[in-house]
């Protein structure tokens, strides 16, 4: 409800006169949210690839007046989704000035409030609350205490104002109860201790706090919204069945559906420098990749399913290449750069720190895993540009990579370096004969850049293809025939065995 010239009310007294109503929270986000749709004003900003599935359940559990449970994976916008529910909220709510627990003028809740209204009526001072002040927030661990949330009672206050430990003002009340007429979130619920669950079970429940012996009916006007992932739901931790019970809406996030609902949250959420975006140039194809990369991770054999690959591994991954570029940039002291596929090597540690190894990708080794999805990702992206060289290999048609993979058959090699500057990158390419010429075939409008960009594509899709072979350099990588390689490798073995031998 706005109230015209709400901010020239200062007491009780003019607040009534103004025919301000009490709402609860809930009704509030109810009416707000039938406005905005009514209005087509924005409803959860910024929050991408949950149009058919997440958002219309969080209008349906809003119109309901329902608590509510965000079950999902971690890094994906729960959180986020949370606050974002404060933009539902009225812009500003009369509260009873210096009051703890918020209360509402015509509906006052605590002793303070009722003692002021009793002892000054309609010139009790009220302030303006702005519903930025409306959200708590707290992340369930195992040393969250009841007092923490509920209260305690306060020596301090009792010896300072002089109080028995029977009057009911002796008590500091938790954030709980400091939340009333506000969102109140709790992330990771299933790590709350079960008896601390109760506490929030009869709160929700019977509408009692009990703190110390004392029982006081606080009637809270509370919107819960908790969040919990499904792993620590069922093994680490669990919600308890009466607070399951109690909490009406259960709604499932999940990871994008999509490579470009993927990139627009990169690209919404990545932190870049306003002068690397100047100067260091991204192919849309590059982009691609890194989502893929995080795909390819949501699916690989190596890591926990359980725990979910967030979507912070893409927006870390997209930093860190476009610093790799940029790094090369300084080095060379260039004034701008275009990031280049062997810059995904730059990317490792963003690789490495964000996922849950099974037990095989314990054996294989982070940095190994890491490498191989960065391959599954190249090869599944080649294909969008190039023709499938293993179907043409299976149907013994002639192949457009042939004369590429010729002339490294005939013992030629390439190293191409990360940091070398653009002449020198662009001369590596060159002088793999045949490489330009496939790129203009399938590709013929494409920039100077990006055709450059894609001759070192082909480079790295044949490796993955096994119709090269690509070694890690410390510098960057190199590329050589496949066969011969093998024979390389081959005969390395043969030497170390004889040594054995002796």
């Amino acid at each position: 409800m706005t109230i015209p010239n709400f901010d020239k009310i200062k007491n009780l007294g003019q607040l009534k006169k103004s025919g301000y109503k009490p709402q609860t929270i809930k009704e509030e986000l109810r009416s707000n949210l039938i406005h905005k749709m009514k209005n087509g004003g924005e409803i959860f900003s910024g929050i991408i690839g949950y149009d058919y599935s997440v958002i219309p359940d969080l209008q349906r559990a809003i119109l309901a007046q329902h608590n509510i449970t965000l079950l999902g994976l971690r890094g994906q916008a729960k959180t986020r989704i949370a606050r974002q529910m404060v933009d539902l909220l009225n812009e500003y709510i009369p509260v009873i000035d210096g009051s703890e627990l918020n209360d509402d003028p015509l509906a006052p809740l605590s002793r303070y409030a009722k003692d002021q209204i009793a002892e000054r009526g309609d010139e009790t001072p009220v302030r303006w609350m702005h519903r930025s002040e409306r959200y708590t927030e707290k992340l369930a661990t195992p040393d969250v205490s009841i007092a923490d949330l509920v209260g305690d009672v306060d020596p301090i206050k009792a010896a300072a104002l002089k109080l028995p430990y029977s009057d009911e003002r002796v008590i500091h009340f938790g954030l709980i109860p400091r939340s009333h007429r506000c969102i109140f979130v709790i992330n990771e619920l299933p790590d709350l201790q079960a008896r601390i669950q109760v506490a929030l079970f009869n709160i929700l429940q019977e509408r009692d706090v009990q703190i110390r012996g004392f029982k006081i009916r606080l009637p809270l006007d509370i919107l819960f919204v908790f969040t919990a992932n499904p792993e620590d739901y069922t093994n680490r931790g669990a919600i308890v069945t009466p607070l399951k019970d109690r909490i009406e809406s259960q709604i499932l996030t999940h990871y994008p559906k999509s490579i470009m609902d993927s990139r627009m949250i990169t690209e919404q959420e990545a932190r870049i420098h306003e002068e690397s975006k100047t100067k260091v140039k991204v192919h849309d194809f590059i982009k691609d990749l890194v989502e893929q990369i995080s795909f390819e991770a949501r699916e690989s054999e190596y890591i926990d399913s359980k725990s979910g690959v967030s979507a912070r591994l893409s927006i870390s991954a997209y930093e860190n290449l476009i610093s790799s570029a940029e790094r090369r940039l300084l080095l060379n002291n260039e004034n701008s750069t275009t990031v280049r596929i062997s810059d995904l090597n730059g990317i490792i540690p963003a690789i490495t720190g964000k996922v849950e190894l099974v037990y095989e990708g314990e054996q294989e080794g982070s940095l190994k895993v890491a490498h191989s999805l960065i391959g599954k990702a190249i090869r599944v992206q080649f294909l969008r540009f190039f023709p499938d060289p293993e179907k043409m290999k299976r149907k013994q048609e002639s192949s457009p990579y042939q004369k590429i993979v010729n002339w490294f058959g005939e013992g030629n090699s390439v190293d191409l370096l990360t940091d070398v500057p653009r002449g020198n990158y662009e001369k590596t390419l060159n002088s793999v004969p045949g490489l330009q010429d496939l790129v203009k075939e399938y590709h013929p409008d494409a920039d100077r850049d990006t055709t450059y960009l894609l001759m070192e594509f082909v480079l790295f899709g044949l490796a993955e293809y096994s119709f090269l072979s690509k070694y890690l350099l410390d510098t960057g990588y190199q590329f050589k025939d496949l066969l011969s390689s093998m024979l390389t490798i081959s005969e390395e073995d043969d030497e170390e065995n004889e040594a054995d031998s002796f």
